[in-house]
């Protein structure tokens, strides 16, 4: 049987939840019995049924069900969440074959969950296109193993080397690359901006341009200099204001005090604590280069406009790394930067 067919079509599943499923995973499952796909699920949100689960309900006929084998993408869960152990359940179920694609890196997971189906006779495989799993759930996997945020860059700049013009907001990126900028808010769980960029271009940071959740906001203004007015602070999504002034909350509205030594240090630490699995920076050019310098970026999305030269304004951040891929929207130029552990 080739496992890699089926370990396959649980990642093509898993990926129609993306961006929906913070702090939790993204998970595929399928059930097969004599070389037929029986049931499929996956895992469509925080608090919902998970993919296995999910694919057991699918099945027409249970009485098959302890025939066949059941393929997820992630390892299964052994603890109590907003949902039962899937363990438990596959155990229950009476499944005798358990085909994984990866382990969970999650400390109340990590094994535990093969080690219960194991312990209950199950015959289990794991590692099953084990990189590709992985690379589904990178902001996961990055969040629990690193106890940080998978970060993503990204700004646009013109043919020499502008984000604004003058020092006010300008369009440089086309309808194409705007909607693709709102696709990745979407994905990532939350996206960042500083001071002088709240200041300058009064952005809602929403996903306006495409159907999908907002991300959580988050704003750097160490001495409160945004006022309240602005769009930044409307209700349509969760925003971390990081200061250092106070702590407090009120409705949507998070304040979050800390120091200004070492503020990528304490940011992170801070967005571990409230689970902020992803971070979509949005600039401007000063806060980028912060992130840039100290080294603390995944991926990186440069829209380059080569038609456009705007001779004055705030230089674009500076980047030393090789683009790992170039993508074309109309005139824009896509430079996009992956970072690759040694």
């Amino acid at each position: 049987m080739n496992h890699e067919i089926y370990i396959r079509r649980c990642i093509e599943l898993a990926q129609n939840a993306l961006g929906q499923t913070y702090p939790n995973p993204m998970v595929g499952s399928v059930i097969v019995h004599n070389g037929k796909i029986i049931g499929e699920g996956y895992h469509r949100n925080a608090g919902g049924p998970h993919a296995e689960i999910n694919a057991i309900n699918s099945v027409e006929n249970p009485e098959l069900l302890p025939e066949s084998t059941i393929y997820v993408s992630l390892e299964p869960c052994a603890h109590f969440g907003r949902t039962p152990p899937c363990a438990h359940k596959i155990i229950e179920t009476g499944f005798k074959k358990v085909v994984i694609g990866a382990r969970d890196s999650h400390e109340k997971v990590n094994g535990r969950g093969i080690q219960l189906l194991q312990d209950a006779g199950i015959e289990v495989m794991s590692g099953v296109l084990e990189e590709e799993c992985k690379a589904l759930n990178k902001r996961f996997f990055t969040f629990h193993q690193k106890k940080r945020p998978y970060i993503v860059l990204k700004w646009a700049e013109s043919a020499d080397g502008f984000i604004d013009h003058d020092f006010k907001p300008v369009s440089i990126g086309n309808s194409l690359s705007k909607q693709l900028v709102h696709t990745m808010r979407r994905q990532e769980h939350a996206i960042m901006v500083g001071t002088q960029t709240a200041l300058n271009d009064n952005p809602s940071l929403t996903t306006r341009e495409i159907y999908g959740r907002n991300p959580v906001r988050i704003l750097t203004d160490f001495d409160l200099k945004v006022p309240s007015t602005f769009s930044i602070f409307n209700d349509q999504a969760e925003t971390l204001i990081i200061n250092s002034i106070k702590n407090s909350s009120e409705g949507n509205l998070h304040w979050i005090q800390t120091g200004k030594n070492d503020f990528l240090t304490h940011l992170m630490q801070a967005l571990y604590e409230r689970q902020i699995q992803s971070v979509l920076v949005e600039g401007g050019s000063f806060t980028l280069q912060q992130f840039i310098d100290a080294g603390l970026w995944d991926e990186i999305l440069v829209i380059k406009n080569p038609e456009l030269t705007l001779k004055n304004g705030t230089r674009a951040p500076q980047l030393s790394a090789e683009v790992s891929e170039i993508q074309q929207l109309r005139a824009n130029i896509l430079h996009f930067y992956r970072r690759h552990e040694a």
